[in-house]
């Protein structure tokens, strides 16, 4: 398979389906940030393959998350509307999450304050990747807002935020890395 195809050089690409757009349209701004997303997932795995370190087992957690960013891109990336079948995200990724960032949730001290990002070096890239979750869903809102898509679209970003949000804590008491607590001065 050849990667160029030369038939984005005008500035145009296809949706599932077929329909051409503009690359600067709403719907791959969309998908691109979850793309953004899913790439800065793989650097976290890399980094963790790397080393023995307590937080290991959660690289195929984070795997299956870039397998459903790819659905999750699919899905946006094709009208609601188009025959064509693809893969959507289903209420049960979201419930999965949700499992997820209960369990965790039970390991970690409970908040009181805001805490700033950071932490050990994969906590704070989980952190990073909470706000490119927020960025994208944030885009998804818009695009909602201006075309009929599956309405777990915006349902699943916003879980898969909040659990970067658990598991980067979760991380952090991991490797013994004190959260930060923001101290709230203007």
């Amino acid at each position: 398979m050849k990667i160029y195809t030369k038939s984005g050089d005008r500035g145009q690409t296809s949706l599932f389906g077929g329909q051409k757009v503009a690359k600067d349209n709403l719907r791959i701004e969309t998908y691109g940030s979850v793309d953004e997303l899913n790439s800065l997932i793989g650097v976290i795995v890399a980094e963790l393959n790397q080393g023995n370190s307590p937080q290991g087992r959660i690289i195929s957690k984070l795997t299956r998350n870039q397998e459903e960013l790819f659905v999750l891109g699919s899905d946006l990336a094709t009208p609601l509307d188009v025959k064509v079948k693809v893969p959507r995200i289903s209420k049960y990724y979201i419930s999965r999450l949700e499992k997820e960032i209960d369990a965790w949730q039970k390991n970690l001290p409970e908040l009181k304050k805001f805490i700033l990002p950071g932490g050990s070096k994969i906590g704070a890239k989980l952190h990073l990747a909470r706000t490119i979750a927020r960025r994208a869903e944030r885009s998804i809102v818009r695009l909602a807002s201006k075309e009929k898509i599956n309405e777990r679209d915006i349902i699943y970003i916003n879980r898969l935020s909040d659990w970067f949000f658990v598991v980067a804590r979760y991380v952090n008491k991991l490797e013994k890395v004190k959260e930060i607590e923001w101290k709230g001065r203007g």
